[in-house]
């Protein structure tokens, strides 16, 4: 048996290509999706950033997602596994990873425990008539300063404990009794919730000022760089692609699978929820713009801002509030869940593989120390400034940075050819030396702009205000660690080595 096959027999799978699709849009769909997109748009030229988006889209999101396929179903492993049998100086690609899951994995957790609680608190607009000076001072009780504390608050810590004990459970039950069923009911669910939600921004007073503003287009922002960088970087971060989940989902799928036409119905879907989010969110703040007698720029916001801030205000003088927040923070919770069951699966079957352990033992062993972790640096008042700085460097340097350096020490090794002819022998949509010359020419090129431009504006303007000591340990200590500790697990032998040996 060839080694691309090889210790597949006892591999657990998905049942068939919906539910793996389902599962890979789950994925995709998170929390960016709903809080990043819809104001990146709107800053950046808005109806016209729909041109320079489809062209990333085309360009870089779907090529980068059949690479990802190609690698997990040709090669039935892990992230770490696969690019060792792609080839064998490859391996660091695929712990550097998943050591980026492990740091996303630890705060993405803390986010779903809030849109949780805010779920709740939606019912009775518990935040009173101050959403900023509630979810700072008295949901996170934030210190002063960044720094690290053990003064835990037990608001943030108590859902974020039954976040992880939920997702342990959900991973235990495998692929396709855990994240299979998972995502074939949080995905229909979620699409269900978000439907209701946009139809009722839409009826809100003032909606139509909302959209104006998003979809109104400034065709002079083409013509900036800086656009059409957002695009491929929104695309980038929101198909889940180049940090090993892909990887490892389709890893999981029959080996008679069609892998690019399941890859072009995962990215146009992802990029559909990202729309109706758009639509949604900004009618929303439309509204919120009208009951203040204020432009919507003035409102406008992204990221934590707008989920905690600008929609608790919202929910305070809409009618139907109550509802409009139920629905809105549960999508951020169903999304949220099905994101962090597939960041932490990389994991989870990377130690799977190199260790031969057991589904619920490698579970387990994934889930309670990173659940502790996760609760010491992010269930205290000095959370905040962590999340933030960690997520920042993770993205910039972590993900772009790996799929920069992996996608050039794959065009050079000149074996692009062998992924391609396995997408076309298993695939309808058949692939050609376009895509070849996407994925080993003009993507590295411009993942290598976003890298490099970014690291010098970060060298030169530090990041967020924080101390130069805190950047130094949570972002550029963390993003230089992850490759170092990559190196040395890619050394380390694998259990029942001669396995995993490649056919000579």
């Amino acid at each position: 048996m060839s080694n691309s096959a090889s210790n597949t027999t006892n591999r657990e799978t998905f049942s068939g290509r919906g539910v793996f699709i389902l599962a890979a849009i789950g994925s995709a769909v998170g929390l960016g999706n709903i809080w990043r997109f819809p104001y990146v748009t709107y800053d950046n030229g808005g109806g016209a950033f729909i041109i320079p988006y489809l062209v990333a889209l085309l360009t870089a999101g779907i090529p980068l997602l059949f690479l990802d396929y190609a690698l997990g179903h040709k090669y039935r492993a892990s992230a770490p596994l696969a690019f060792r049998r792609f080839s064998k100086n490859f391996e660091t690609f695929g712990w550097w990873q998943v050591l980026i899951n492990v740091i996303i994995g630890i705060y993405y957790a803390v986010i779903l425990g809030w849109a949780a609680t805010y779920t709740y608190y939606s019912l009775n607009s518990a935040w009173g008539a101050n959403p900023a000076d509630f979810f700072f001072k008295e949901f996170l009780q934030m210190a002063d300063g960044a720094g690290v504390s053990l003064d835990f608050v037990g608001t943030v810590t108590g859902p974020l404990i039954a976040v992880w004990v939920g997702i342990l459970v959900i991973l235990a039950l495998g692929v396709q009794k855990g994240i299979g069923k998972v995502s074939a009911l949080f995905m229909p669910l979620l699409t269900i919730m978000f439907i209701v939600l946009v139809i009722t921004a839409l009826f809100l007073p003032g909606a139509e000022k909302g959209l104006n503003a998003l979809f109104t287009p400034n065709w002079e922002k083409l013509k900036d760089p800086s656009v059409w960088i957002a695009a491929y970087g929104q695309i980038f971060f929101s198909l889940s692609i180049c940090f090993g989940i892909m990887i490892t989902y389709s890893s999981y799928l029959k080996k008679k699978t069609d892998l690019t036409s399941s890859g072009l119905v995962v990215g146009f879907a992802n990029s559909s929820f990202e729309l109706l989010a758009g639509i949604g969110v900004f009618a929303a703040l439309g509204f919120m713009a009208t009951a203040g007698g204020k432009e919507v720029s003035e409102v406008a916001t992204s990221g934590i801002g707008l989920a905690f801030i600008a929609f608790p205000a919202i929910i305070d003088q809409a009618p139907f509030g109550s509802a409009i927040g139920v629905l809105f923070f549960g999508s951020l919770l169903f999304a949220g869940i099905t994101s962090l069951i597939s960041i932490l699966e990389v994991i989870i079957a990377a130690v799977q593989d190199k260790l031969q352990l057991g589904r619920v033992k490698a579970a387990t062993i994934v889930c309670i120390p990173m659940g502790v972790v996760s609760i010491l640096l992010f269930g205290t008042t000095t959370g905040l400034p962590v999340l933030d700085v960690l997520d920042k460097f993770v993205n910039s340097f972590g993900i772009v940075a790996v799929a920069f350096f992996s996608l050039v020490a794959i065009s050079f090794s000149k074996k692009l050819s062998v992924l391609s002819d396995h997408l076309n022998e298993v695939s309808s949509f058949k692939l050609g030396v376009v895509w070849r010359v996407l994925v080993g020419g003009v993507i590295p090129v411009v993942l290598g702009y976003m890298l490099f431009s970014e690291v010098f504006k970060v060298l030169s303007e530090g990041y967020g205000g924080y101390p130069t000591w805190f950047v130094g340990i949570f972002g550029w200590g963390m993003a230089i660690g992850l490759v170092a500790i990559g190196f040395v697990l890619s050394r380390l032998n694998w259990k029942n080595e001669q396995k995993f040996e490649e056919e000579k």
